[in-house]
């Protein structure tokens, strides 16, 4: 096993990973901007046995599989869940597992730049412009790209229907399930409260129900709520399907 060469969980920040990559249609890998936060929610494999020496750290076998739920300032530790306990790991102790599908802080506008004339579900992960910490999943439907807020509790992410204890494990369900869903929701739920300034915009608060009216486009869907017609954000609402 390596030795633990520093203890204190409080010292500056390093990145991880030098780059990240985002899938092409062709199975080649397009270089994407780096992001140090990226660890952060995905699984890593244990390299070696680790037995917890203080009450906040979590013990684990070799080739158990670990998901990291926080980088913390000391670059020696993470924090990270195994068993459905949490506490800190010796980063030196583990190996975290391969991600080229996330793009780290991609925008809306270069997602579409670079998944637009691809074929239809392919998708990459990227962290959420309209939802700080959070992330959205961009996928290509051919002419046009749609974005899908990824939404998180309790441990689980998911994106309709399905849930998973990780991101990983959400998008090994996606290489084989597709994501380019055709079937069109009929009401939304609404994730967070919405006001803005704009007369033409649906005003609703977090909770609300929304009768979708037309939700072709992927930059603005229309609805009712509360007896008013309007546009909104789609990523401000999950669609609903039962």
């Amino acid at each position: 096993s390596p030795a633990l060469m520093c203890y204190n969980k409080k010292l500056s920040l390093r990145s991880i990973f030098g780059a990240f990559y985002s899938f092409s249609v062709s199975g080649h890998l397009v270089r994407a901007p780096s992001s140090p936060r990226s660890v952060s929610r995905m699984e890593a494999v244990a390299l070696f046995s680790f037995t917890a020496s203080e009450a906040d750290e979590i013990s684990f076998q070799k080739g158990d599989i670990i998901k990291v739920t926080e980088m913390e300032d000391d670059s020696c530790w993470f924090t990270a869940e195994i068993h459905g306990k949490r506490g800190y790991v010796p980063e030196n102790y583990i190996s975290v597992l391969p991600h080229p599908w996330f793009a780290g802080p991609v925008s809306r506008l270069e997602a579409e730049q670079r998944l637009r004339w691809q074929d239809t579900g392919v998708f990459l992960v990227r962290e959420s412009e309209s939802a700080p910490g959070e992330f959205s999943v961009s996928v290509s439907y051919g002419d046009r790209v749609e974005h899908f807020r990824v939404l998180e509790g309790a441990g689980q992410y998911g994106i309709w229907d399905e849930s998973f204890s990780s991101l990983n494990r959400m998008v090994d369900f996606y290489r084989t399930h597709s994501i380019a869903v055709d079937k069109k929701p009929r009401l939304a739920h609404a994730l967070c409260d919405y006001t803005p300034p704009q007369t033409a915009h649906l005003h609703f608060r977090r909770g609300d129900v929304i009768d979708l009216l037309d939700c072709s486009s992927s930059l603005s869907w229309r609805g009712r709520c509360r007896g008013r017609v309007g546009v909104f954000p789609p990523d401000f609402v999950r669609p609903l399907y039962h």
